[in-house]
Parts: structure tokens; sequence; C-alpha cells
């Protein structure tokens, strides 16, 4: 057993599993002892948030990492930000891109960065930030589990828990059960770029990483690897995503794409992770829940830009828009209000002399 892994098991019979080791908050820890993480950022005109981003890495409890922030062709002070802490910190580098290119590409660039002697990859995203313990612990995971690919954790958007988590204390679980239950409608574990740890290994073998015509990459990521690793989960809040105006965020909340999103993964990963029965149920499932929330959609009176997305996602999706399924909806929808309404008026209790 290593020192690493020796440190870990006897913090695990005081703490927990997946709590780091107590010493290392009061001693001094010899980083060439633990496993470096290779952490990236991509950015993009994100002068307002790239310091406190950085910050954050600089907080880290876990001391052996180094960072590649990659700048896409900025326009305002994001390579300079970059370039000041690189200047002072040299664990810390910063790439330009000589072309602007999609974000997703620029993704892809940035993991192409990571230290070929890193065991485990940290993405980053320029206007996230992490908790200081985010990599301790999370690595605490990965070390007690070698089977474990992927490790999350709970996020936080201002007032906000991000995702669900594996069943408290459960701290790894088969990849294939764990995709198993999210195509059957459990939670969604994975959460976003910056809030899991991947095992190097894994990064190394998928070039480009992410799937640069997906618009869902980072789950489609997590379904391909977890065919042959398992998910590790940390009980605990290690990352914060602000939610802003003008977010990616909030734009794929106003249009709603969790929805064809869901179809999407059932689709491409449901043959595989599920039985035949289970897939056809799930499917006819979901393709209800959709067009029952279109229909909904419908009466709030969508605009015509949320229509074209989502007639457009269900034909790439092999299943063209069906307006006579979406007429039948709504109008299921309008009796069933209306008889709750007749429903309520007839239980109401009648005033009079």
């Amino acid at each position: 057993m290593s020192a690493i892994e020796q440190k870990y098991d006897r913090d695990t019979l005081v703490n927990g599993l997946d709590s780091p080791p107590r010493e290392s908050r009061d001693t001094p820890v010899n980083s060439q002892l633990l496993p470096l993480v290779s952490i990236v950022t991509p950015a993009y005109n994100e002068e307002k948030h790239l310091a406190a981003c950085i910050e954050t890495v600089l907080a880290q409890t876990y001391s052996n990492w180094d960072y590649t922030i990659v700048n896409n062709c900025s326009t305002d002070g994001t390579l300079a930000i970059a370039l000041k802490y690189a200047a002072e910190n040299p664990r810390i580098r910063v790439i330009s891109n000589e072309t602007l290119v999609p974000a997703t590409a620029n993704f892809n660039i940035a993991l192409r960065q990571i230290s070929p002697a890193s065991k485990y990859t940290k993405i980053v995203l320029a206007d996230d930030e992490l908790f200081p313990e985010c990599l301790e612990r999370m690595v605490a995971v990965m070390e007690k589990h070698p089977s474990v690919g992927i490790v999350s954790a709970y996020g936080l958007a201002g007032w906000w828990v991000l995702w669900m988590g594996l069943p408290y204390p459960t701290h790894c679980l088969p990849g294939r059960e764990v995709c198993r239950r999210k195509l059957l409608g459990g939670p969604y574990v994975f959460g976003s770029q910056t809030s899991v740890l991947y095992r190097s290994d894994l990064v190394r073998r998928r070039d480009p990483f992410y799937n640069e015509s997906s618009t869902q990459p980072d789950s489609e990521a997590c379904f391909e690897l977890l065919k042959g690793c398992d998910f590790g989960f940390v009980h605990q809040v290690l990352t914060i995503s602000p939610e802003r105006r003008g977010s990616l965020l909030a734009a794929a909340r106003e249009l709603n794409t969790a929805a064809p999103d869901t179809l999407s993964q059932l689709i491409a990963f449901g043959p595989y992770y599920l039985t035949p029965e289970e897939y056809e149920s799930t499917l006819k499932l979901t393709v209800s829940k959709y067009y029952d929330f279109l229909a909904w959609s419908f009466l709030h009176r969508r605009d015509a830009k949320f229509w074209d997305y989502h007639k457009g996602r269900l034909k790439k999706e092999g299943m063209p828009f069906s307006r006579m399924r979406l007429a039948g909806t709504v109008a299921n929808r309008v009796l069933s209000s209306l008889v709750r309404r007749f429903q309520v008026s007839r239980s109401e209790p009648r005033w009079g002399l």
C-alpha cells in the first residue's frame, strides 16, 4: 500500500469513506506523494469572472496540480488576467488559440493539454468556482476506488444546491447501474463539466473527448465512459456555478433543453444499458411526456424560436414533429382542466337561505 493510500485508509476509519485526511489540514504534505491532477479552463471573454475562478484553484487544500488556461481569442482582458497569474505561479500556463473555435472544440483543445504524468483531470469553467476541498475530496474517492473513472459532487447556484447524488452513504456504484437508473427516470448525477473529476487515462483515450456535434457533450461522454468503469460521488457541495443572465444555463432553461436531451440520451444509450422491454416502454413514456410538455407550452403561447428548436430536435432524433399528436394532447389537457374545475365547483359549499 502506498503512502497516500495508507493515509486515506487511516482517515476513513475515523471520518468515513469520502473524507480527506485530517492531518493534511494541519501538517505539511509532500505533494510528490499525491497523484497529479491536471486542471484546465477554456475561456472566452471571461474578464469579469476568470480571476475569481483562478483564485479558487490557488486556494485548494490539495497541492499537487498543474493548471492550463486556454484563451479562445478573447477580445476583452481575459488573456491579460491569465498571463498575470501565470507569471506569478509556475504551475499555471496559458495557451492561446490562433483562431476562434466553437465552445466545445475549445474544451477539446484544453483537454489535449493535460500533463502526461497526471492521474486525474479537472475541468473548471471560467465563470465557475471551486470550494477549497474540492480536489482533495474527489481524489480521496478515486484513490479508495481504483475502478472509478468519474467522480462527481453537489454544486451550488445562488441559494440552490444543484443535481442529485447517490443515496447516502453510497460513494461508488457500477457505471452501468448509474446509467441504467438515469435512463429509467432516475436522478441526474453527472452534474456539469466543473462538478466532475475524470481519470486521465480515460481522457487520453478519447480524442476528441467531447462530441462537437452533440447538444449534450458532457453527458454523452459520461454515458460512454461508464460503459467500462464505475461512478463515484462525494456527498458535499464542492463547486459553484453562478447563474447569470445570458448564460448558457439560463438559455437552456428558457428553451427547456432537458426534455429533448432526455429523449436523445435514451435513443443513443437505451439499447446498451436497458433490456429491450425496458427500452420500448421507457421510450413510449418519454415521448408522451415530451408532447405533454409541448401541449403546456402551446397553451402558454411560446414563441417561434421555442417551436423551431423543439421541432428541430425531434427531427434530429428521427421523430418528426406531429401536429396531430400535439392537437390531441392539447385537447386532453384542456378537457382535464375543465373536469377538475367542475369537480372543484361542485365540492365548494353553497351559501344561501
